[in-house]
């Protein structure tokens, strides 16, 4: 199978529940974090491709762990159950965690502590309707929780994906759909951070290698940004002006930050190699006078049994590589 991805934000930035664009899956970290245009019954794909679910995810576990950065950690879990007449459906519970916080008076005296968290709860559909095609849709509470002060929404994501007779797999998705139903500390409106995927993958016909790339915003071409710091050295302090990029080259830059690339690389039936780019985050995380793996992402999968254990890492920063592990399992083979 061969993968390309399209993400719609309604606004520039990610918003008050940016967590949803999150991943906790080794799986879908080690490829990217974008939805993958995958169905092969990993109960992993279910939460971000809800097309994905099907009746090959039937009585699957799936345990994920994010060790994130200092104690901020990820947890999550996952169930599907496949009914005959109706379709398939995966339950997700997400919870992030930011540690503990001093609580201080004005003054500066440390009085007591607080905790921040942020939690979503999905329920997923998905249905074949023919073998080439598949849908999908899923409803989500997001919730988030600072001190005494807490805020809720409520979102819809939606997916459907075409696979070819020559093994070509295309996957569209629109997730985050929906809006704020409440908060207790400022009361404002606040968007979700709501986007569509597009994606294609194909399984190479003489390598045992799954190819996939993404196209990610669709609906805002330009995701490049003037740094304020000039850390690439473009402001002329003698005519105080601002170097201009090519125009060939601001377009080149421009469309590679919307593209992700990846692969898997399967070694005999058990074990799988995993990585991909994402250009996009380097522009926008990297710097210039230190250069790094950052963009970059890889992980590994190991089937034993009935169990399959995925670990990635994920280089989001040039100082935070978080760790992700998932433990999936058929429990039809207990």
């Amino acid at each position: 199978m061969f993968g390309l991805a399209v993400t719609l934000p309604a606004q520039q930035a990610n918003g008050t529940y940016s967590f949803l664009r999150a991943t906790n899956s080794a799986r879908v970290a080690a490829l990217g974090g974008l939805p993958l245009p995958m169905a092969d019954g990993d109960i992993q794909l279910g939460t971000f491709n809800p097309a994905a679910i099907d009746a090959n995810m039937h009585n699957k576990l799936g345990l994920s762990y994010v060790d994130y950065y200092s104690d901020i950690n990820f947890a999550s879990a996952q169930y599907s159950y496949t009914f005959d007449k109706i379709g398939s459906f995966a339950a997700t519970v997400q919870y992030h965690n930011y540690g503990h916080f001093d609580e201080t008076s004005e003054s500066g005296v440390i009085v007591g502590d607080f905790s921040a968290s942020e939690y979503a709860v999905t329920l997923g559909w998905g249905r074949h309707l023919t073998p080439q095609w598949s849908i999908g849709a899923a409803l989500k509470y997001a919730g988030r929780q600072l001190e005494t002060y807490a805020s809720g929404a409520l979102a819809v994501d939606v997916a459907g994906y075409y696979q070819t007779n020559s093994g070509w797999l295309f996957s569209l998705t629109a997730r985050n759909v929906g809006a704020q139903l409440f908060n207790n500390y400022d009361y404002r409106t606040t968007g979700l951070p709501w986007s569509i995927d597009l994606g294609a993958s194909r399984h190479l016909d003489h390598l045992p290698l799954t190819f996939m790339v993404w196209y990610d915003d669709i609906q805002r071409w330009n995701k490049l940004f003037d740094d304020p710091l000039d850390l690439a050295g473009n402001y002329d302090p003698l005519t105080n002006e601002i170097k201009q990029e090519n125009k060939v080259l601001h377009f080149a830059k421009n469309l590679a930050s919307h593209l992700v690339i990846g692969g898997e690389l399967y070694l005999g039936k058990n074990i799988v190699l995993r990585a991909a780019y994402n250009y996009g985050q380097r522009h926008a995380m990297d710097v210039p006078q230190n250069r790094t793996l950052v963009g970059f992402s890889a992980g590994v999968g190991v089937k034993i049994k009935m169990f399959e254990i995925s670990y990635a890492r994920s280089r989001s920063s040039i100082v935070m590589s978080p760790n992700y592990l998932t433990i999936t399992m058929d429990l039809n083979k207990f």
